[in-house]
C-alpha cells in the first residue's frame, strides 16, 4: 500500500538530538535554520477558561513533537492582551530565561504569531532561539510536503512569513555601493546602494513571484480534472476537518485508497481524489484535503488556496471531528472559521464524529445534541461506515431531473452513463432502443432530451 510505504519512509529518518552546534547567544548570527530539539512552550491566556488555554498549549506540544522536538516545560500567563514588546512582559521574560537555563532548553516556542519586534526583544532576553506557532506549523508542512506542488506551496508560505522578519547585524547592514565610493567606476551605481537585507528582500520577492506562477501552472491539471467531472455530472464530496481527526483513515475505509495514515498532526498534505459508490450504485468522487488547526497561518491558506478549492467546488463536505479530543467543539469552530475564509461555508456540510471506539459516550452524546444531523463512525474498526454511506447517498447533490427516454442502441454509452451517474427506476429493451425511466443530473438530462420525444411517440 502506498500509505504504508510513505509511513515507513517517514519513520526511517528522524532528527537526533544533540548532534548540532549552537551558539550561546543566537543574536551573533543573521540567518539560522529552524532546528527544534529541546523546547519550552509559553502561551498567553487572554480569553476563555483556563482549560481552553491548557488545551491550546497541549496542542502546541503535539505540534512541537511532530516537528521532532522534545518538550521540557509549558508555561501559561494570564494577561488581558499580549505585551507589544516581548509578548509576555519584561518581568515574565526574565523568569522565562531562568526556566530555559534550568531545563537546558535551546528553543522557546510561543503559542501565537509574534510580530517581528516581539520576536527580537524576547530573543534578546532569553538568549536562545524563539519561534512562534506559525513558524512551527510551517516547519511541519516543510517536512511533510511530498509533491512538487505541495513543496512549492509550503516554500511560498515560508517566504511570505520570512519577508517582514529578515534582520541582520554588523557588517551585514553595510551597503553595496558603487560610483565614486567604488573608485569612480560603475555607471548607474552612484548613491548609497542597497543593503544586504534589501538585496535579500528583492530576491525573496522574485522567488515568490516565480512560485506563484508555478503553482498557477500546476493547478491547471486539477482544474481540468474538476471540469471533466462537472461535464460528466459526477457529484463531488470533500473530506475536511481538523488535523489528525482521521480524514485519511476515513478515505481509506470508504474507497480503499491506501493513503498515508499516521497518528501525527498534518501527516498528509497533498489532496487525494478517489472514486466511490453509494449503496444504490451511484458513483461520486471523494477528496481528502489538508487538515486545519486553530489559528491556521494565513500564509498557508493563501498558498494552499488551489488545493482548498477541492472543498469549495464540492457538492457536499464531510466535516470530520475527533470525538475523543478534549475539546471537539473548539475543533469544529476552528474548521468552520477556515471554511468562511475560503468561501466554503455555503457548501452543504455533514458532521462525521470519528474515533467512536476511543471517545467517551457522554462526549459523543454532547456533540450529537449540538450537531443533530451528525453521523458517528470509527474509521479504525469500521463501525458506522454503512450508515455514513447511506447518509452520503441521501445528501448527494443532483438527480433533480426525472426523465423518460428511448435511447437508440448505437448510444449505448449514454445508457451506461445513466446507470453510472443516475438512478434507473425502470429499463426495458424494445426493437427501437432502450426505454429508460430514470432520475439524472441536469447536465445528463439535457443530453437525453432529444430522445424523450421518441419515448413519447412510442
Amino acid at each position: 500500500m502506498t500509505g504504508e510505504l510513505d509511513l515507513e519512509e517517514r519513520r526511517a529518518l528522524r532528527r537526533v538530538a544533540g548532534l548540532s552546534t549552537e551558539l550561546t547567544d543566537v543574536t551573533e548570527v543573521e540567518y539560522r535554520s529552524l532546528r527544534l530539539e529541546r523546547v519550552v512552550l509559553v502561551g498567553v491566556w487572554t480569553e476563555g477558561t483556563a482549560e481552553t488555554a491548557e488545551n491550546s498549549l497541549r496542542e502546541l506540544a503535539l505540534l512541537a513533537e511532530t516537528a521532532g522536538s522534545e518538550v521540557l516545560e509549558g508555561l501559561v500567563q494570564r494577561r488581558s492582551r499580549p505585551d507589544p514588546a516581548t509578548y509576555i512582559g519584561s518581568g515574565k521574560a526574565a523568569e522565562l530565561r531562568d526556566v530555559v537555563i534550568a531545563t537546558g532548553a535551546d528553543t522557546v516556542i510561543c503559542d501565537g504569531e509574534l510580530a517581528p519586534g516581539q520576536l527580537r526583544h524576547l530573543e534578546e532576553t532569553v538568549q536562545v532561539k524563539v519561534i512562534d506557532r506559525t513558524a512551527l506549523i510551517l516547519d511541519i508542512f516543510a517536512q511533510h510536503a511530498k509533491s512538487r506542488e505541495g513543496k512549492a506551496q509550503v516554500e511560498l508560505a515560508q517566504l511570505d512569513y520570512l519577508m517582514p522578519r529578515l534582520r541582520g547585524w554588523g557588517g551585514n547592514l553595510s551597503r553595496q555601493v558603487g560610483g565614486r565610493a567604488a573608485g569612480g567606476v560603475g555607471i548607474g551605481g552612484r548613491g548609497p546602494g542597497e543593503t544586504k537585507i534589501e538585496l535579500d528582500r528583492r530576491r525573496i520577492r522574485t522567488r515568490m513571484a516565480k512560485l506563484r506562477r508555478q503553482i498557477a501552472e500546476m493547478s491547471k491539471s486539477r482544474d481540468t480534472k474538476r471540469g471533466e467531472r462537472r461535464r460528466n455530472a459526477v457529484p463531488a464530496v470533500a473530506i475536511a476537518g481538523y488535523t489528525n481527526a482521521g480524514k485519511s483513515s476515513l478515505l481509506n475505509r470508504l474507497t480503499g485508497a491506501g493513503v498515508l495514515v499516521d497518528d501525527a498532526l498534518f501527516a498528509t498534505l497533498d489532496p487525494t481524489v478517489r472514486r466511490a459508490e453509494t449503496p444504490g450504485g451511484r458513483t461520486y468522487t471523494l477528496a481528502d484535503t489538508v487538515g486545519f488547526v486553530r489559528h491556521l497561518p494565513h500564509q498557508l491558506v493563501e498558498a494552499f488556496r488551489s488545493t482548498l478549492e477541492e472543498v469549495t467546488d464540492a457538492g457536499l463536505v464531510l466535516h470530520v471531528v475527533d470525538g475523543s479530543d478534549a475539546d471537539p467543539e473548539a475543533q469544529i469552530d476552528a474548521v468552520r472559521e477556515v471554511f468562511r475564509e475560503i468561501g466554503a461555508d455555503r457548501i452543504p456540510e455533514m458532521i462525521v464524529i470519528n474515533k467512536a471506539d476511543a471517545a467517551d459516550d457522554l462526549s459523543i452524546a454532547r456533540l450529537q445534541r449540538r450537531e443533530p444531523n451528525s453521523v458517528v463512525v470509527s474509521a479504525r474498526t469500521g463501525s458506522g461506515i454503512e450508515e455514513l454511506r447511506a447518509a452520503i447517498d441521501a445528501r448527494l447533490p443532483g438527480l433533480e431531473c426525472e426523465v423518460r427516454a428511448l435511447v437508440p442502441y448505437e448510444r449505448g454509452d449514454l445508457v451506461a452513463r445513466v446507470h453510472e451517474w443516475g438512478e434507473v427506476l425502470k429499463q426495458e429493451h424494445t426493437p427501437e432502443g432502450t426505454a429508460l425511466h430514470a432520475r439524472v443530473p441536469a447536465g445528463l438530462a439535457d443530453e437525453l432530451h432529444p430522445y424523450e420525444d421518441l419515448a413519447a411517440a412510442t
